[in-house]
């Protein structure tokens, strides 16, 4: 019975969700639209809460920026922003891709999964945005726990030659991240790459563009599967 009324709740949620917020183009749109991304999009509470920190000399992770962000962040020199949540018809892209160009910053939409193991073609989109970025430069998600988790791990491991114990501090409670939940997908892709490196040594983007397979990964961590046993499913399933 309650499950029946929460569904309801739910789909009556995402309905309204889905019915405005999608132009900003005219005064009264514009209202609705502001109202979207702070209701639906909780941008109030990235007013003043902004998970930014920085990850590498000229290099910064973030949540969702609000426009005043973009002005302070804009002042401080970043010239390019890497969206990891995508290109979208609703009011928070849309507002960030008006911020981005008024203030003439460059912004690159690359999306990827907060809840499930991104594709292979959406984490190589992503390591190609953060190195052909013009620096200094800032990649966000949403809240900045878990996509900008990883991929300040990423950039940790590909363009600092960090090793992976280091770069996974980029995903910790520090941050708002919480392994614990769906979103602990990520802290298991980085263990099973920890693990595929006691087999023999492969750095972390040639793993990605040659064993990776988001399928086998997020079967394994939906099956709380030893990583060392899935990182050799990669390295089997690998071609040759």
């Amino acid at each position: 019975m309650l499950a029946k009324l929460w569904a309801k709740i739910d789909n009556a949620e995402r309905r309204l969700r889905h019915s405005f917020g999608k132009d900003i183009t005219d005064p009264r749109a514009r209202r609705w639209a502001r109202l979207h991304y702070h209701l639906f999009d909780h941008a109030f509470l990235r007013v003043f809460w902004t998970n930014f920190w920085p990850v590498a000399p000229g290099v910064w992770r973030s949540n969702q920026p609000t426009h005043a962000r973009f002005v302070k962040y804009k002042a401080m020199g970043i010239k390019t922003v890497v969206n990891l949540r995508g290109e979208d018809k609703h009011a928070h892209y849309l507002f960030e891709k008006e911020s981005c160009a008024a203030l003439g910053m460059t912004l690159i939409d690359a999306k990827i999964h907060a809840r499930e193991a991104a594709g292979r073609g959406r984490i190589v989109k992503v390591i190609d945005a953060l190195r052909e970025a013009e620096r200094p430069m800032m990649f966000h998600c949403k809240s900045g726990a878990d996509r900008a988790g990883f991929t300040a791990a990423m950039y940790l491991m590909i363009f600092d030659d960090a090793p992976v114990e280091v770069a996974m501090r980029q995903l910790g409670l520090k941050y708002i991240h919480l392994d614990f939940t769906a979103t602990g997908v990520q802290d298991y892709i980085l263990r099973v790459y920890k693990a595929r490196l006691a087999l023999g040594e492969i750095g972390f983007e040639d793993w990605i563009r040659g064993e990776y397979h988001a399928a086998t990964l997020q079967e394994g961590w939906d099956n709380r599967r030893p990583e060392a046993e899935t990182a050799q499913m990669l390295i089997d399933k690998a071609p040759k």
